[in-house]
């Protein structure tokens, strides 16, 4: 279809698959330069709405007063993959606490994501932004990218990439946020 496009005049179609390439190489590349270091943040975390794996609409202030774990991931991002099971362990041992990893998808197609899902499994509940706006507002420049959120909504670290490890930091963020 591109190439028809391409070949009828329509050069439209590759003007897009360029962008998206361009885009997907350039988060390829930051992330594979993340930085193991955590940086502190303040102020509140944006509120938004998005379709989820659970059949209904979530809003991240539904999960006010826990802690949360809010990870951006694509299903074609490697370090994702291998940080989603780390996720689901965190989930599994805190979440009676008051503690909730929140993934983000930023799949632009839903199907690569809940196919990802099919092969790992995750008890945590996953937000689709397939048009990337929750992705802009969080200013995201690499992958995986993790923002723990206080009790009270505010956004206290973030994490860009992951590398085996991380979850050292990870852990004591959330007993440091728990105990707040």
């Amino acid at each position: 279809m591109i190439i028809d496009n391409v070949v009828n005049g329509n050069k439209g179609s590759l003007v897009i698959i360029l962008r998206r390439f361009s885009l997907v190489l350039c988060v390829l590349l930051l992330s594979s330069f993340a930085q193991a270091k955590d940086v502190t943040l303040s102020g509140k975390a944006q509120d938004f709405t998005l379709p989820s794996n659970q059949g209904k609409p979530l809003k991240l202030s539904d999960f006010r007063g826990d802690v949360v774990m809010l990870n951006f991931w694509a299903s074609w991002c490697g370090p994702c993959r291998q940080e989603m099971p780390i996720l689901d362990d965190l989930q599994k041992r805190f979440k009676k606490i008051g503690f909730t990893v929140l993934g983000v998808n930023i799949d632009e197609d839903v199907s690569d994501a809940k196919g990802l899902l099919k092969e790992i499994s995750v008890s945590f509940p996953v937000v689709f932004d397939s048009k990337s706006k929750i992705s802009e507002i969080y200013q995201l420049d690499s992958m995986p990218t993790t923002v723990m959120i206080d009790r009270k909504g505010n956004k206290r670290f973030l994490h860009r990439g992951y590398k085996p490890g991380f979850e050292v930091d990870y852990e004591k963020q959330i007993r440091l946020l728990l105990r707040e």
